[in-house]
């Protein structure tokens, strides 16, 4: 079973996701340790819960998604996993960085690209992908059918919807994705955010302004 621990980190409050299960094989997804305060809260999580981190992965390559990647590819040995779509993105992330004045450390070039129908395998569960574009170009959601659980990024939100204004995003495509690849996962979904509290897809499928 997976379990789930999240963190919120960095000047833009952006939510960090360990997630393992019983063998204690972990992924980490979206590392968004700014500080070395908060790089020693991730680290320190691990090693107490006694954790071997096997994958890291970017569900999109904003600036408060990666500014960890850099530590995470170097403390356990990681190749970085994301869409081919989103690597401008990443290559942007300094620059971006510096035109909001903080002081990032590089990211990894990234080693594996993921694309829809792809699985993400640790310990005895997996993760599915879909491609879900729109805030970025390849943001992309990672799902477990059997827990009904979502890893989604900046995609959806509770009682929102991720920003379509910055390069790459287009507001009639962030829509499309979370209307026909969420959505017919079913209500009963939970969605962990890149950023603010989890909510669900009947949720969100209700009550969300942008989405009724």
């Amino acid at each position: 079973m997976i379990s789930i621990k999240s963190f919120i980190f960095g000047p833009f409050q952006e939510n960090t996701y360990v997630l393992y299960d019983e063998t204690k094989e972990c992924i980490i997804i979206d590392p968004g340790c700014y500080d070395n305060r908060e790089r020693v809260e991730l680290a320190g999580f691990i090693e107490d819960n006694k954790l071997n981190p096997v994958k890291l992965i970017n569900t999109h390559c904003h600036l408060d998604h990666v500014f960890g990647n850099g530590f995470v590819a170097d403390t356990y040995t990681l190749k970085l996993e994301i869409n081919k779509q989103d690597l401008p993105v990443l290559d942007s992330y300094l620059m971006s960085a510096k035109m909001y004045g903080l002081n990032a450390t590089p990211s990894p070039q990234p080693s594996v690209f993921l694309n829809e129908g792809d699985i993400i395998s640790f310990g005895n569960s997996i993760l599915e992908i879909l491609f879900t574009p729109g805030h970025s170009p390849g943001s992309i959601t990672f799902y477990n059918r059997e827990q009904e659980i979502m890893i989604a990024g900046d995609v959806l939100f509770y009682g929102s919807i991720g920003r379509s204004d910055l390069p790459g995003g287009n507001s009639a495509t962030l829509i499309s994705s979370i209307k026909n690849k969420l959505f017919p996962l079913g209500d009963n979904y939970t969605v962990h955010s890149g950023h603010g509290p989890s909510t669900t897809i009947g949720f969100e499928r209700k009550n969300n302004p942008f989405l009724v």
